[in-house]
């Protein structure tokens, strides 16, 4: 069975909401130059991957939802495995924060291209038989306004 077919695997890994094998991004590195720069459709089924004009506004939450549970799950593993005192002269706090921050610097082309993902599959809905059934325009796409900011 392909894993893509099975909605967490597919969106962590790039691929179209709708037919679940076409990849939304033309770099698969996430940390090549351009690596969100994305195909205006699915090279499988089609698919436009951008609905609307100024669709992927709405990422900013997404990002900014994945920060603070990556942050948080990072906070606990700390407490947990080196523990967090508050004391003056004990600076664990510090490092913790020092090594986050460094973290979340180091996955932020991966968390925008997951953010993109996830909203994405959150509008365009899986079609299993997206072979036989055909694709229509979506009814707010307006071409004139693309890139006209």
């Amino acid at each position: 069975m392909n894993l893509y077919k099975i909605y967490p695997f597919s969106t962590v890994a790039n691929r179209c909401p709708r037919c679940r094998e076409g990849k939304i991004f033309v770099s698969d590195k996430a940390f090549a130059k351009n690596s969100t720069l994305m195909h205006e459709h699915c090279t499988v089924c089609h698919q436009p991957t951008e609905i609307e004009v100024g669709f992927y506004y709405g990422t900013g939450y997404v990002s900014y939802a994945l920060t603070v549970a990556l942050t948080v799950a990072t906070f606990v593993a700390w407490k947990v495995l080196i523990g967090l005192s508050f004391a003056i002269d004990d600076n664990r706090i510090f490092y913790w924060l020092g090594s986050n921050i460094l973290l979340l610097i180091v996955l932020q082309p991966i968390l925008m291209r997951l953010s993109r993902s996830l909203w994405l599959s959150w509008f365009v809905q899986y079609e299993p038989d997206w072979k036989n059934k055909p694709l229509t325009e979506p009814e707010r796409v307006n071409k004139d306004q693309f890139a006209n900011w």
